[in-house]
């Protein structure tokens, strides 16, 4: 697969790297955190099955299919995309998964005590990325047996002034970077909505709408970035054991939508 590809018109160019986002640039203006710099690792990535830290399940979610082994966020971060298909405005890539096939856990020994995890279902994961004007659309298309329990988070790095004064606003609801910063790592969940706004400080601002999720949550421990995440479901606050009883239940073809739109 090839390594990077480029998305350009005559507005805007994204650049992926293996199925991860990395650059979405708008009249010379980046809008993503740059992989490198201070705050986070990477600038995107996916939570699949689950949503959450699962060490207060012993890392186990049971299913109809049995319990599963799974770290926080879930395995699909473990696998790798494959370059389905690309042209000058659009690629597909996609991950595939084949039911109890042990995957090993990158955050074994130093984070976790569970060196491989599991899920008990077959499933597919595509991701659709789509340049249009200002508009840069992101498709997920999950394809399972239907019934499969799951949780699907988006979890994208957006690039800040580095000055703490950016807001958020969504809906009558505005949100500060220190609201953010006192969530800590459960993170600030912004629920019920599919739309969010990021004032920027010397750049245009940032409209994310979404289809299918319903939720943010908000994250960040620096002035440079901010994690804002499409999630269908908020574990964190609570007490909840993961089971599929607290998850959404697989059509067997699932989609959903993130739209990055620059004001």
């Amino acid at each position: 697969m090839k390594t990077k590809v480029i998305l350009q018109n005559n507005f805007s160019t994204v650049v992926i790297e293996k199925g991860e986002l990395i650059s979405f640039i708008k009249n010379n203006q980046e809008f993503i955190h740059q992989k490198g710099n201070k705050g986070w690792r990477n600038s995107d990535d996916e939570m699949f099955p689950v949503i959450g830290p699962t060490v207060k399940n012993n890392f186990r979610v049971h299913t109809k299919n049995g319990d599963a082994i799974l770290d926080q966020h879930g395995l699909l971060r473990e696998l790798d995309y494959n370059l389905i298909s690309s042209d000058e405005t659009s690629a597909k890539f996609k991950k595939e998964y084949i039911k109890n096939t042990l995957v090993t856990n990158s955050k074994f020994p130093v984070k976790s005590k569970e060196e491989h995890l599991n899920w008990p279902f077959n499933f597919t994961f595509e991701k659709h990325f789509t340049l249009e004007n200002d508009i840069l659309k992101i498709d997920f298309i999950i394809h399972s047996e239907e019934g499969m329990p799951f949780m699907l988070g988006y979890h994208p790095a957006f690039l800040l002034s580095n000055t703490g004064k950016e807001i958020l606003e969504a809906g009558k609801e505005k949100i500060t970077l220190k609201d953010v910063y006192k969530a800590g790592s459960n993170a600030f969940p912004v629920l019920g909505t599919e739309k969010i706004t990021l004032k920027n400080i010397n750049k245009n601002d940032l409209e994310i709408t979404t289809i299918g999720f319903n939720n943010f949550m908000l994250w960040t421990e620096v002035d440079n970035m901010l994690c804002i995440e499409p999630i269908t479901q908020y574990t964190s606050y609570t007490d909840q054991k993961f089971s599929e009883e607290n998850m959404s239940l697989s059509k067997g073809k699932n989609e959903f939508s993130v739209i990055l739109n620059v004001l």
